[in-house]
């Protein structure tokens, strides 16, 4: 069963592209096309879902996660390997029991990230499971007993301070808790930050000196476990954004309500001039949440007639110093997975970099896309057949360089799942010719989240 991204999720099995994989391979000495740039030398890890062979079919979100990488050096591709994330979930242990909730339960399929020397793989409902640059599984790592919470999979890494700022929500009091780990990992402060409930928060964003929240409509219900994602539209929630200093002690937030809507992933974020707070992400209007998400949403029959279940690229600028917002969309095409240069998070910067499944008109045409901070567009068409993962941006090492000099990187993979390749691109060329494509000695299915993860490790 070939799917579409509009049913994204309630599917209740999946085939083509997001089909899994049965086993754990290795493969050596991989085919290249075009000249891999000797800069590129480490590893690109991938996380996505895949169950195990003979496991019943579930929701995406829930299945293992299972960790993809391609090893380059010296303008070779060394290996592709594949390896589950050894969790508590894989072994068989239920997250949720009489003894409570167990945060080692679980499938640790989102993403994978790199903090104070050691590689995490994350998912938003459990502890990070530290793996090795092998991509062997270490295990569950709670900071030496000092994290208590979940913790998000989009966790945000200061570029001047080297501090890691993360979050958990829970369906359960406390439903939010911010953290902030220091550079080295040794030191982790957590406070409670109060909202009205437990909503599905996937990400958020940072600035030089604040937080920025998501207290979107996507709301924890309990009828909903059965459908084994328990989240679900609620319309009396209210959509709003909030504002929080770093330094706060009382973690103290500003909201700001915007039009209703969701949102899972921020494309950056910044404190202004004028010292408004500036937020770039994948927003999904109500319509488009409920083709996407399986969930009734009240929506205009106009909206709902017109609605793809796709995202699109909007930007909200909050201005504390009279509670206004305003919002605009940057982009007609539906995106997801905006990335940045992350030498610049939190920093006033000029590009994003997305992937699309759909063209405007709503057609099979996946490509990798560059958007302006005006909203000017620059795609790379892959066409009817191949959808790219997340593009991952890697700076080059020249003095001085633009903020878009360096590569893209990313997994391609054909929509029957029967072929997939690493892409490298010219990030200031992003229409243009590949720099080069390593052929993958499988399929890799279409997953979430990776890292570029340079050399020395």
């Amino acid at each position: 069963m070939t799917t579409t991204p509009s049913s994204i999720g309630r599917r209740p099995e999946l085939g083509g592209r997001f089909a899994p994989v049965p086993d754990e391979i290795d493969a050596v000495d991989l085919p290249v096309e075009g000249a891999l740039p000797p800069e590129l030398t480490g590893r690109y890890v991938r996380n996505g879902p895949n169950r195990l062979p003979g496991e019943e079919p579930g929701h995406l979100f829930t299945a293992h996660g299972m960790l993809h990488g391609v090893r380059l050096r010296d303008g070779r591709a060394e290996w592709y390997r594949n390896r589950w994330v050894r969790t508590g979930a894989l072994e068989g242990r239920p997250f949720l029991s009489d003894a409570g909730v167990d945060l080692t339960a679980v499938p640790a399929n989102t993403h994978v990230v790199e903090h104070g020397g050691r590689l995490f793989a994350l998912v938003e409902n459990g502890l990070p499971h530290e793996v090795d640059g092998e991509l062997a599984t270490l295990g569950p790592c709670d900071f030496d007993g000092r994290l208590t919470t979940a913790m998000t999979a989009h966790p945000k890494t200061d570029p001047v301070t080297g501090d890691l700022h993360f979050f958990g929500y829970s369906p359960f009091p406390p439903y939010l808790t911010y953290h902030r780990l220091s550079a080295d990992g040794r030191d982790l402060v957590s406070r409670e930050v109060a909202v009205a409930g437990p909503t599905m928060m996937h990400d958020f964003a940072i600035t030089d000196e604040h937080v920025v929240w998501l207290d979107l409509p996507l709301t924890f219900q309990w009828e909903r476990m059965a459908s084994g994602m328990p989240f679900g539209w609620d319309d009396g929630y209210g959509a709003r954004l909030g504002v929080m200093r770093q330094d706060d002690p009382t973690c103290t937030v500003t909201w700001f309500d915007v039009d209703p809507c969701y949102v899972f992933h921020v494309g950056g974020a910044c404190t202004d001039t004028d010292g408004r707070v500036v937020v770039d992400g994948a927003r999904y209007a109500p319509a488009d949440v409920a083709l996407m998400w399986g969930t009734p949403v009240p929506a205009e029959p106009a909206a709902a007639a017109a609605a793809t279940g796709a995202a699109r690229l909007h930007r909200w600028v909050l201005d504390p110093r009279d509670g206004s917002v305003a919002e605009t969309a940057l982009e007609d095409r539906g995106v997801e997975f905006p990335t940045i240069d992350e030498s610049l998070v939190g920093r006033p910067s000029r590009w994003r970099y997305a992937i699309a499944d759909r063209g405007v008109r709503g057609e099979r045409a996946g490509a990798v896309v560059k958007v302006d901070a005006d909203g000017t567009l620059a795609t790379h068409e892959l066409g009817p057949d191949v959808v790219a993962g997340e593009a991952v941006f890697v700076p080059s090492a020249a003095p001085g360089r633009a903020e878009d000099d360096g590569w893209l990187i990313t997994i391609t993979t054909t929509r029957d799942g029967a072929a997939s390749r690493l892409l490298v691109l010219d990030a200031t060329d992003v229409a243009g010719a590949p720099v080069a494509a390593v052929t993958l000695p499988r399929g890799v299915p279409s997953g979430f989240h990776g890292s570029w993860f340079p050399d020395p490790m």
